[in-house]
């Protein structure tokens, strides 16, 4: 911003800026003033006397009509990405005279979009004015902002006048969640080799209590899992859902947030962890969030604030990893090192470390960013 631009920003919240109309008024009374000195003609004095008039009231009324103006802003309801935010403030006139001619700019986070500015034409004596507004959130996050700035040239339009009022605002974009119709990370979390086949020779003495319900076989099923009575009967492959495979398994999503990430990636995992947190939540299974900066935390609303307000390389609060298996979103593969037995992971893989999984004992998903999340996310485990 140059010298010129700061100089008139700083007049204009401090004291008055001149429009061009009112620099047109002003040399033409300077000039007549001139004239009137050099030909000391009555009239003269009386034009120019007139316009120094008109400037003084110019000066003064603008800073008036903004006085005695309050802003009272309405809590912001959250939102996913992609949704529209509900945005709504009450200018307040608590004078006993109309306030004309107003212009007022909401002055937005640079990452949610440019200032909103509207007009107000009047607002009467002891009367509020309500202006609502939505705006597009394109990104997730936490977002604070307090400035409403006033602006005015009223009545003359030969100075304009600006004035900052603190309103504050907070409003929360939360991560998108998909809606998975399946997850072989969270239907297989814990599950051992034993436990299938206790679990199979279980469900073929006994139905009751074991098999919960019967499926179309999708591609990854435990082939012992099939049965094959039903299946002869249906034409196609059936497979049983078990209850012991999740009953009472807690589940804990970790999220690498102290760990350095690229950022579309990192965005990636954010979506992945809120996708993965629900559907467990939908299955009615014991699930909880970690992330570096807020630990071990339940709940839907707190889940997506956290997830909302996460970042990259954030500070670790508590380092030590739940001890039980879980389920590790990350784009270092080093850290698949310590997880604990029965875990599961995610990776975002760079080309360099392809060929580090192969050694790899715990089975999971590597993510590749131009392909769909969602779908990757349903895949069989390798």
């Amino acid at each position: 911003m140059s010298i010129a631009n700061r100089f008139n920003n700083w007049l204009e919240t401090y004291a008055v800026k001149p429009d061009y109309s009112g620099w047109v008024l002003a040399g033409v009374a300077i000039c007549f003033f001139g004239a009137a000195i050099n030909t000391m003609a009555g009239w003269l004095y009386v034009i120019s006397g007139l316009s120094f008039a008109i400037l003084g009231i110019a000066i003064v009324l603008p800073k008036r009509a903004l006085s005695g103006i309050s802003i009272r802003r309405q809590s912001i309801q959250p939102v996913s990405v992609g949704d529209e935010l509900t945005i709504e403030l009450e200018i307040n006139n608590q004078t006993s005279q109309p306030k004309t001619l107003l212009q007022i700019q909401d002055i937005l986070p640079f990452v949610l979009g440019n200032p909103v500015k509207t007009a107000i034409e009047v607002i009467a004596p002891k009367t509020s004015y309500h202006w609502v507004y939505g705006l597009r959130a394109s990104r997730r996050g936490v977002y604070l902002w307090q400035n409403v700035v006033l602006r005015t040239a009223a009545p003359l339009g030969l100075f304009w006048c600006r004035r900052d009022r603190h309103s504050t605002a907070k409003a929360i974009v939360y991560p998108h969640v998909f809606t998975l119709t399946h997850c072989p990370l969270i239907d297989e979390i814990g599950l051992e080799d034993k436990l299938q086949a206790d679990s199979q020779k279980r469900s073929q003495s006994s139905n009751s209590g074991i098999t919960r319900s019967l499926r179309p076989y999708r591609m990854g099923d435990a082939i012992r899992l099939i049965h094959w009575r039903t299946s002869a009967r249906y034409g196609e492959l059936r497979v049983r859902e078990l209850e012991v495979i999740t009953s009472g398994q807690e589940i804990v999503i970790c999220l690498d947030s102290g760990g350095s990430w690229q950022s579309d990636n990192f965005e990636q995992a954010v979506t992945a962890a809120a996708s993965l947190y629900f559907y467990a939540v939908l299955k009615q299974l014991n699930v909880k969030l970690w992330t570096a900066s807020t630990g071990l935390i339940r709940g839907d609303r707190t889940v997506l604030e956290a997830l909302a307000a996460t970042n990259a390389t954030e500070d670790t609060i508590n380092s030590n990893l739940p001890p039980y298996p879980l389920i590790w979103l990350s784009e270092n593969s080093q850290t698949l090192n310590s997880l604990p037995p029965g875990s599961r992971w995610v990776l975002w893989l760079n080309s360099s470390q392809t060929s580090n999984l192969e050694s790899r004992q715990l089975p999971g998903l590597t993510i590749q960013a131009e392909q769909s999340l969602q779908l990757q996310l349903q895949k069989p485990l390798i």
